[in-house]
């Protein structure tokens, strides 16, 4: 089942013609991610204890429609494609129509914080992303 997450676009999200910025479309993916991430208990105390991290190495956005003041969002996130060492999870960003209004898949890396190298996805998110990539 794909994960959830509601906001309000904020004054400060917005560009000198009045919608959402584009870098704030990818914050508003990244908020939805490590919402996502932490429901499987890898809160951020407990990657810096593991000393792992989710390093984002790949974002492919499609802008479709403009946010625009005040306006409610939906963020979902699902897994596209696991391996041992990578993900890859889709961000879909609806206006408070249900309208999508972009679209991004994001391929991430497991590091070890220490060696900056890449390293195994740790079990419990590995069973979130496999357990996301039966549902179609």
């Amino acid at each position: 089942m794909p994960h959830q997450i509601e906001f309000t676009v904020r004054s400060t999200d917005l560009d000198f013609i009045g919608h959402v910025n584009n870098a704030k479309y990818l914050d508003y993916m990244e908020w939805a991610r490590f919402d996502w991430i932490w429901q499987t208990g890898l809160t951020l105390d407990e990657l810096q204890r593991r000393a792992i991290m989710p390093v984002v190495v790949n974002i492919n956005i499609n802008y479709r429609k403009e946010l625009r003041i005040r306006e409610q969002v939906t963020a979902r996130t699902t897994a596209v494609k696991v391996g041992g060492k990578s993900f890859v999870i889709k961000h879909e960003l609806f206006n408070q129509a249900q309208q999508l209004a972009a679209d991004a898949d994001v391929t991430m890396v497991m590091i070890d914080v220490h060696t900056r190298q890449s390293t195994a996805i740790p079990v419990e998110l590995r069973e979130a992303l496999e357990a996301e990539l039966a549902f179609p």
